[in-house]
């Protein structure tokens, strides 16, 4: 993994540089409108409420919820180009490959460059994009959102903290096999596009489709490990919900908070689900492409440091 974001850092470290400032702003901004929402429902349930504090309390929200966003529109569009670059890039290399191939020679193998050429580099180049940023923003925003529930209330800090631990143990678990997966699928996908181009496709018809159903199978080993995996994280969620309101309810009861901490709290609860289950994706994402990068080096032989000769992203 390491040597995978090594290399994409020598490509664009530049341009990662200021993705990574716009998502610390991005990040930093995530608990704000908690404390408004939080400030508005005991502004309502207080005894003094007034039209002129609450209008001002949801101008101030809003504008902090139309900030969130146009950074993030910026984010988005910003790491989306970036990923496009990084795709031109890989595909330029990988001709300049092929090139040097035929020059010397050697055989290219026309399938396997074919689908790197395609598909590999395809969803290399669009993780690129977002490699450092994306996990910035939703690592932030955790420790924003849990920070704020446990400046607010130490023990509704504490259930939300406690979520997450399981998730990542029951993640690391089930990735490792998941990998493999990944790793099998993509060599049988290039050997049958090997033999689709370098042979006559009637007479290897039935293997190629032996090979495709053995990709079938993979594919369905994959999802096994994958929605068994999501369901005990969706469990884990949604005892987390209940024992928010269980033990926010009952501190309420108990004179020991207000209504408004526990609604910001549950509300704060579903904003870390969110980041948690995009940090999970990208956990498997950066696995995967892991996986697919270093298969993609097999394709530049034992020098692949002679292709960086194609200038980095500027």
């Amino acid at each position: 993994m390491l040597k995978l974001y090594k290399a994409i850092w020598r490509a664009s470290a530049g341009r990662q540089i200021i993705l990574i400032i716009l998502s610390i702003a991005i990040a930093g901004l995530a608990a704000v409108p908690l404390e408004f929402q939080r400030d508005i429902i005991n502004h309502l349930t207080s005894g003094d409420a007034g039209t002129e504090r609450l209008i001002l309390l949801g101008a101030g929200m809003l504008a902090v919820i139309l900030l969130s966003l146009a950074l993030k529109w910026v984010l988005g569009f910003r790491a989306g180009t970036l990923g496009e670059d990084m795709i031109r890039l890989i595909r330029q290399r990988l001709l300049v490959r092929s090139a040097d191939l035929g020059e010397t020679g050697e055989t290219v193998r026309k399938g396997t460059m074919t689908t790197a050429i395609s598909a590999e580099a395809e969803e290399l180049g669009k993780f690129a994009g977002g490699a450092f940023s994306d996990p910035v923003v939703q690592i932030g925003t955790l420790i924003s959102v849990i920070g704020y529930i446990s400046s607010t209330q130490p023990g509704l800090g504490l259930i939300a903290f406690s979520m997450i631990v399981p998730q990542i143990i029951i993640v690391l678990m089930s990735q490792r096999k998941v990998n493999v997966f990944v790793a099998e699928r993509v060599r049988i996908l290039r050997s049958a596009t090997d033999r689709l181009t370098a042979e006559d496709i009637n007479a290897v018809a039935r293997d190629i489709e032996t090979q495709f159903d053995d990709i079938f199978e993979t594919r369905r080993r994959m999802f096994l490990w994958k929605l068994s995996a999501k369901f005990m994280l969706s469990v884990i969620n949604g005892a987390g919900t209940v024992g928010i309101l269980m033990l926010g309810g009952w501190l309420v009861l108990q004179g020991r908070t207000d209504v408004g901490t526990v609604v910001a709290a549950t509300s704060g609860l579903s904003r870390i689900q969110g980041p948690t289950a995009f940090l999970i994706a990208f956990y498997r994402q950066v696995s995967a492409n892991r996986i697919k990068y270093e298969l993609m080096l097999e394709l530049f032989g034992p020098n692949p440091e002679r292709y960086r000769r194609i200038n980095r992203l500027k």
